[in-house]
C-alpha cells in the first residue's frame, strides 16, 4: 500500500492507494517564493507593465477605488495594499478619497472579521472597505451591452472614481482559462446577468476552458472592464501554499498575460496519462461546493472517459450561500438545464450556468463526493454519489473499474491545470 495525505480544510487526511494502481501524485511545480514580501511587492509597483508608474497615473486630489478579491481567494492583501495606499499618498491622494470595493461577483458578503483578517488592520483603520452587492439594482449602473450582447452591468461606485485598480491573484480557472485580470470587474463587481451571460458563453463550450489564456470569454471580460474604466492590475502568482512568488503590476491586459506565462508554469503539471479513477482535494477552494467545484475541471483533464472523480472537500458552507435554489435542478441533464435556461424557467442562470458545467461532467465521468459539509441526500440532489471516506470511495471505483485500475490524486484540484502528455491546452 501506499500512504496519501491530501489536505482537507485546514488539516491533512491521509489514506492507502494499492501501490500497483497509483499512477501519480500531482503537485503543482515547485518554486522559490520570494523571501522578502514587501520587496517584491515594490519592485512591481516600481517596474510597472504596459503603463506609467503610479505616481505618475494619479495626481492629487483623484479619488481611486481598488477592487479586490475576497476570502475565497490566498492573494496577500493586507501585503499588498498597504505599498499601493502609500505611493497614492505620495501622489498627493488621501486615504479618505480612497475606498477598497471587495469583488465578491456572486459570493456572499464577506463579515468585518473576515475584512479584517483578510485586509489587515492598517488597511481597515485607513480607509472605507465595502462589500459588493451583486443583487441590489440600486447599487447597480447599466452601461448598455457589448458588441456581443452582453448586458453591462456594474457597481454604480466605479462612476465616482477617477482611477481604478484591481488586486487579485493568478490561477487556472475554468470559466476565462485563469483567473486574474479583468475577472476582477466580471464577474467581480457585476449584476448577476452579466455574470450569467459571460458563464454560459463559457460552459456552453465543447470542454472547459481551464488553462486556456486567448478565449472568447476572456476577451468579453476584458472588454467590459475597460468600459468600466478599469485599466490598471496589482496581480500575483503564488506558491502550491498560498506564498508569493511575484507580483505583477501595470495595464490590466498587458500585466496579466505576463503573470499567466508564469501561473502556467507553476500550475501546469505534467502526466504521463489519463486514469480511470482521480482523488482531488478541492484545496484551496473549500468554503462551499460553489468554490469546491472547480476541482471538477482539474479532475477532467486527467480522467478517462467514463471514469470516476473523487472529489474530497470539506464545503462548511454547503453547496451554495448565494445560489441555493441549484439544488433542485442541477442533477438533470445538460440538455434540459440548457432548455430551462433558455425558457426562462431557471430564474438564477449564474446557478444554470454551473449546474449545466456540473451535469457536462457527469455525463463524461461519475462524480463522487467525500464531504462532512454535504450529506447524502444533498449529493444525491447535485447527481453526485457521497461517501463517508476516501477509502470508501475508492474502494468502490475500483470495483467499478478494475482491480488494475489506475489512480491519480490531485492534492490541491482548486488551483492546478494537469496537462496529459500529448493533449494541447
Amino acid at each position: 500500500m501506499s500512504n496519501v495525505s491530501i489536505r482537507y480544510g485546514d488539516k491533512q487526511i491521509s489514506f492507502n492507494i494499492p501501490t500497483k494502481n497509483l499512477s501519480a501524485i500531482l503537485h503543482p511545480n515547485e518554486n522559490h517564493p520570494v523571501e522578502d514580501t514587501a520587496a517584491e511587492i515594490e519592485r512591481a509597483l516600481n517596474n510597472p507593465i504596459g503603463c506609467e508608474t503610479l505616481e505618475k497615473i494619479v495626481k492629487s486630489g483623484d479619488k481611486v477605488l481598488i477592487l479586490a478579491d475576497d476570502n475565497t481567494r490566498l492573494t496577500p492583501t493586507k501585503d499588498i495594499i498597504p505599498p499601493i495606499l502609500n505611493r497614492l499618498n505620495s501622489a498627493g491622494v488621501k486615504d479618505s478619497d480612497i475606498v477598497i470595493l471587495i469583488a465578491l461577483g456572486t459570493h456572499r458578503p464577506m463579515t468585518e472579521d473576515e475584512i479584517i483578517q483578510k485586509f489587515g488592520t492598517e488597511t481597515h483603520r485607513r480607509v472605507k472597505i465595502l462589500n459588493h452587492e451583486f443583487k441590489n439594482p440600486n447599487q447597480l449602473h447599466d452601461m448598455g451591452v457589448t458588441e456581443n450582447g452582453t448586458p453591462i452591468q456594474i457597481n454604480k461606485l466605479l462612476l465616482e472614481f477617477d482611477i481604478i485598480i484591481g488586486v487579485g491573484s493568478i490561477v487556472p480557472h475554468h470559466i476565462p482559462g485563469f483567473s486574474g485580470g479583468a475577472k476582477i470587474v466580471q464577474p467581480g463587481i457585476c449584476g448577476e446577468e452579466t455574470t450569467a451571460q459571460t458563464h454560459l458563453l463559457s460552459v456552453r463550450s465543447s470542454r472547459s476552458l481551464l488553462g486556456q489564456a486567448e478565449n472568447e470569454v476572456r476577451r468579453e471580460l476584458e472588454l467590459i472592464a475597460r468600459k468600466a474604466n478599469t485599466h490598471h492590475i496589482f496581480n500575483v502568482v503564488l506558491s502550491e501554499d498560498g506564498r508569493l512568488l511575484k507580483g505583477f503590476f501595470g495595464d490590466i491586459e498587458m500585466a496579466f498575460r505576463e503573470g499567466v506565462k508564469l501561473s502556467r508554469e507553476i500550475y501546469g503539471v505534467p502526466a504521463a496519462e489519463r486514469t480511470d479513477i482521480v482523488v482531488a482535494s478541492s484545496y484551496p477552494c473549500d468554503l462551499e461546493f460553489w468554490q469546491a467545484h472547480k476541482s471538477l475541471y482539474a479532475c477532467e483533464a486527467v480522467t478517462k472517459e467514463g471514469g470516476t472523480m473523487i472529489i474530497v472537500t470539506p464545503c462548511p458552507e454547503g453547496v451554495a450561500v448565494t445560489h441555493g435554489d441549484m439544488v433542485s435542478f442541477a442533477n438533470q441533464s445538460p440538455e434540459a438545464i440548457d432548455t430551462q435556461i433558455k425558457a426562462g424557467i431557471i430564474k438564477d442562470k449564474v446557478a444554470g450556468a454551473l449546474a449545466l458545467a456540473w451535469a457536462k461532467i457527469r455525463q463524461f465521468a461519475t462524480v463522487s463526493i467525500v464531504s462532512d459539509g454535504i450529506d447524502e441526500a444533498t449529493a444525491k440532489k447535485l447527481g453526485f454519489i457521497h461517501y463517508k471516506s476516501v477509502e470508501d470511495a475508492l474502494e468502490a471505483a475500483l470495483k467499478r473499474h478494475g482491480d488494475d485500475a489506475k489512480v491519480t490524486v490531485l492534492p490541491v484540484a482548486g488551483d492546478i491545470l494537469p496537462i496529459v502528455e500529448g493533449e494541447n491546452i
